[in-house]
């Protein structure tokens, strides 16, 4: 019997075998059907029923793929530092649909910088327990697919607490005190409303380029920050990143670009991680602190096999109730709280911080590792379903193309095989060579096998 000669029942039941939703059945052994998800998914692709722009990683590994439809609260009236009269900009990737966390600066007597991140007031329309609480816990994160995103919380709530996406904006504000070599005089948590002008990371480049405040400010005193934490540890890790979107007609990937300002804003951001977890500290209050054990080993160098292998010494970063030092941060505590709308764990901190101001009692600290335990296991589901779709498509991109030539950089070797990073795609596969690390070369990719999610890489010159 061929595939088309299939029931509807059967197609189904071929269909989620392949999406890994259930074991092979006696029907389907009875016809010699696939015995895993991956042949599924190949005969499913070989008789016309799936395309090559179906992924079925996220239905395998349980990430919700549904849109949150829950009612979103307005914002309730309750005292508020008003800072409209400070310049404050939002700055991310083009396109970028959710704008939780913008910076600023305000100048003080006695020659230092209040550096301010402000956070989209996520917390004050999901509050601990409530109903949308109890969904993004249950998602862990925001589902990026190079097809589609899908949010950890409602769309219509994003359009309300967006920054940047109304005249003034609710945000949660966390403040720095800096001096001119980075050191942080004090440091404070505050509600705030704010007004914020969006800007797409070139546009932020063009106006540092051109040496407007605040951004030659926010860059001075990035590059200051970044400097003492390089002295107690912190490591950099700089390797290609890429954009992947995808639709029916095909795939496109599109390597990021690395503007300085792209570095000044991360740095801000881990600046604010970092001074929320001090006044937590300060006040008692549970959190999910991010910390990370040492490197195993010391790796120096800028090359790529160098940038490799420092990644490969890095820890797992945990999350725990408690403080404690996180070695590639090179701070002595630390904490996640930029992404409200994107990273539940970012939420609790939001909803613990709340509740401090609020003067009621937050969250212990077993009922924050149990936040913990539960977000870190669906998000992990949901990062994994991510890397397995921009792989998908990765591939798709590469068998559209056949005859190009791609150069790449032998990054790893073991024995016989080496591993070879394609910089463009941000890509690595393995390959027999004799070629040392640090070897460029160039090469030709085919064989690509979307179910299995493998390729072959021909070495067309050294």
């Amino acid at each position: 019997m061929t595939l088309p000669d299939l029931t509807p029942a059967q197609r189904t039941e071929l269909e989620l075998l392949a999406r890994g939703k259930q074991e092979k059945s006696r029907t389907m052994r009875d016809l010699n059907q696939p015995e895993t998800p991956e042949a599924a998914h190949a005969l499913l692709l070989r008789a016309g029923l799936w395309t090559d722009a179906r992924t079925p990683y996220a239905d395998r590994l349980g990430a919700a793929l549904t849109p949150v439809a829950l009612d979103v609260p307005a914002f309730a009236p309750e005292g508020r530092l008003d800072l409209t009269h400070l310049e404050t900009f939002a700055i991310d990737d083009e396109g970028n649909r959710d704008p939780d966390d913008a910076v600023g600066i305000e100048a003080l007597p006695g020659g230092l910088t209040r550096l301010w991140v402000h956070v989209a007031d996520v917390a004050a329309l999901a509050p601990a327990d409530s109903p949308l609480d109890l969904e993004a816990r249950a998602r862990g994160a925001t589902l990026y697919l190079p097809d589609r995103t899908i949010g950890m919380l409602p769309d219509a709530l994003v359009e309300q607490a967006g920054l940047g996406l109304h005249d003034t904006s609710p945000a949660l504000s966390i403040s720095l005190d800096l001096d001119e070599d980075g050191n942080a005089e004090a440091v404070d948590v505050q509600l705030t409303t704010v007004r914020v002008q969006r800007l797409t990371y070139t546009q932020a480049q063009e106006r540092l380029d051109a040496g407007e405040e605040p951004f030659a400010t926010l860059a001075r005193l990035a590059a200051a920050s970044r400097q003492l934490r390089v002295q107690e540890g912190a490591l950099s890790i700089d390797l290609p990143e890429v954009r992947v979107k995808a639709d029916e007609a095909g795939a496109t990937v599109t390597p990021l670009p690395k503007p300085e300002m792209r570095v000044v804003v991360q740095e801000c951001m881990t600046l604010a991680g970092w001074a929320a977890a001090i006044y937590a500290d300060d006040h008692a209050i549970a959190l999910p602190f991010a910390t990370q054990d040492p490197p195993h080993r010391e790796v120096r160098g800028d090359t790529l096999p160098a940038q490799w292998a420092r990644r490969r010494t890095l820890a797992r970063t945990r999350f725990q109730p408690a403080p404690g030092p996180h070695a590639g941060m090179g701070l002595d505590l630390y904490t996640q709280a930029t992404s409200p709308m994107r990273r539940y764990l970012d939420l609790v901190v939001h909803q613990q911080l709340r509740a401090h101001l609020a003067g009621q009692d937050g969250l212990s600290g077993k009922e924050v590792a149990a936040r913990v335990a539960q977000a870190q296991m669906n998000a992990d589901a949901t990062r994994q379903a991510e890397r397995l779709s921009r792989k998908h498509h990765t591939l798709r991109f590469i068998a559209a193309q056949p005859e190009r030539e791609w150069e790449a950089v032998v990054v790893d070797r073991r024995g016989p095989q080496a591993t070879l990073l394609i910089p463009y795609l941000a890509f690595d596969l393995p390959l027999s060579t004799p070629a040392a690390p640090g070897t460029a070369l160039r090469v030709r990719l085919g064989d690509v096998n979307l179910p299995n999610l493998t390729l072959r890489a021909r070495v067309v010159t050294d």
